[in-house]
């Protein structure tokens, strides 16, 4: 069965990977399946400890979604160099003419074909002196490292196929080895194969714009998004199922989708979605925060808080600021994670974007990492190839913000944030990224 990944955006957030990991579990308790929930990047300190605190794994981190050899090998049974040639000769006539010839510390020797058996047949009876009276039996009493074609490719199982394409079309074998990190037998791989590999699955949470995807995107089947931000999805060959929605978090929409079946979500895997939904709508304040947003705090709220539970004595408020204070403040990390963790590429008008969001629980504390956050602005305009970068550096105790910008372009003068004299702008009220200062940018770019 083909497997299936649940996967949330680059640079994942806690809504992205607690709806990765509650969309999988639903679907897996509902339909079964393959199904695996994974995340695109590295868990930011906010993620890191709702997930240590509920004592569940990070998901699994896939780094893009081009096949590997890993999908194309098959663990074929194989011999040993000392052992006869009669031994490789039945395992090729039960894989189809290959049999693997592995040392006995697991490393590849040689391969066995058809062909490198004929190769040596020649070479045996065009030397033998009463070649007519010579006996199959002879031969396949031989070593079998003597028939080996030792000139065989090894590829790593992490490898991307698209990156040996080059290699294997110059081979003239139709197999290769597929080895671990330490070259260690895992399998052999069909050239056939690997021209036409099988796609993975993927279902898209908390986004669907392709710039926003892992790696490779168009090299995988994508069969579903599930989202609620702006449309600016990836094009697809075939229908498939679409919701993006007007609500605060993913995770909102996730826990509806777990209502309306009938289940209720195990306690973490509620404490987990709850977290994703209150992050996302900083404890229900934020402008995206919709009715349907307070009736999924409750539902999560529910099945999170029982006794025995991770989260047993909580409440939604009490929940909430611990996950704020665990993602929030500029001193218990680098400028250049605070600038990338949450960071997200628009492209609108002439301009190709990034913007940036760190919480604080105190805008003083800025003025002290100001300069060394707008070096590691400019060094993040610099490696992702953009016109201009913006870090929005959001007080999530009295819901306001202040906005850097490197580069920032003349149709930006006119942004409604007054310019400090330290150079930032001062964006009072302004908590969301995606509903509260995306749209203005947007429109000053596009008119």
């Amino acid at each position: 069965m083909s497997k299936t990944y649940v996967i949330g955006h680059i640079n994942p957030d806690t809504d992205s990977i607690a709806a990765a990991m509650g969309y999988a579990w639903l679907l897996k308790e509902r339909d079964g399946g393959n199904i695996t929930a994974a995340r695109a990047g590295a868990t930011n300190p906010q993620t890191s400890w709702v997930l240590k605190h509920l004592d569940l794994r990070a998901p699994k981190l896939l780094n893009d979604a081009s096949p590997h050899f890993e999908a194309v090998a098959r663990r074929l049974d194989t011999t040993t160099p000392d052992a006869p040639l009669r031994e490789a000769w039945a395992i090729a006539s039960r894989t189809g003419g290959v049999a693997p010839v592995v040392d006995t510390d697991g490393k590849p020797f040689g391969l066995i074909t058809g062909g490198s058996i004929f190769a040596y047949m020649s070479q045996r009876v065009g030397t033998h002196a009463n070649r007519q009276e010579m006996k199959i039996a002879d031969v396949l009493d031989a070593p079998s490292s003597e028939a080996c074609n030792l000139d065989v490719p090894q590829l790593r199982t992490s490898g991307r196929i698209r990156d040996s394409l080059n290699r294997l079309l110059r081979y003239e074998g139709d197999n290769f080895f597929v080895v671990n990190d330490k070259g260690v037998y895992k399998g052999v791989c069909r050239q056939r194969d690997a021209l036409n590999p099988p796609r993975i699955n993927i279902i898209m949470v908390d986004h669907n714009e392709t710039r926003q995807a892992l790696a490779h995107l168009e090299e995988a089947e994508l069969l579903e998004i599930l989202d609620h931000h702006r449309l600016g999805n990836p094009s697809t060959h075939v229908p498939i199922r679409f919701t993006v929605d007007i609500v605060g978090s993913t995770s909102t929409l996730v826990s509806e989708k777990i209502e309306e079946v009938g289940l209720s979500a195990p306690p973490k895997i509620a404490g987990l979605l709850l977290a994703g939904l209150l992050s996302d709508t900083l404890i229900l304040t934020s402008p995206t925060t919709t009715e349907r947003d307070q009736e999924a705090a409750k539902r999560l709220g529910r099945w999170a808080f029982v006794h025995g539970g991770p989260l047993a004595g909580e409440t939604v408020q009490t929940y909430g600021e611990q996950i704020l204070s665990a993602g929030a403040g500029l001193s218990s990390r680098t400028p250049q994670e605070i600038v990338s963790t949450d960071m997200k590429l628009y492209e609108s008008g002439n301009y190709r974007f990034a913007v940036a969001q760190a919480e604080v629980t105190d805008l003083q504390q800025l003025a002290k990492h100001l300069t060394a956050l707008k070096d590691a602005l400019e060094a993040l305009r610099s490696q992702k190839a953009v016109d201009f970068a913006m870090l929005l550096v959001t007080d999530v105790v009295r819901g306001s913000s202040r906005l850097l910008i490197v580069e920032e372009p003349s149709e930006l003068s006119d942004l409604p944030y007054p310019r400090q004299p330290d150079g930032t702008r001062l964006a009072k009220g302004v908590v969301s990224r995606k509903k509260q200062l995306l749209p203005v940018v947007l429109g000053l770019l596009e008119r």
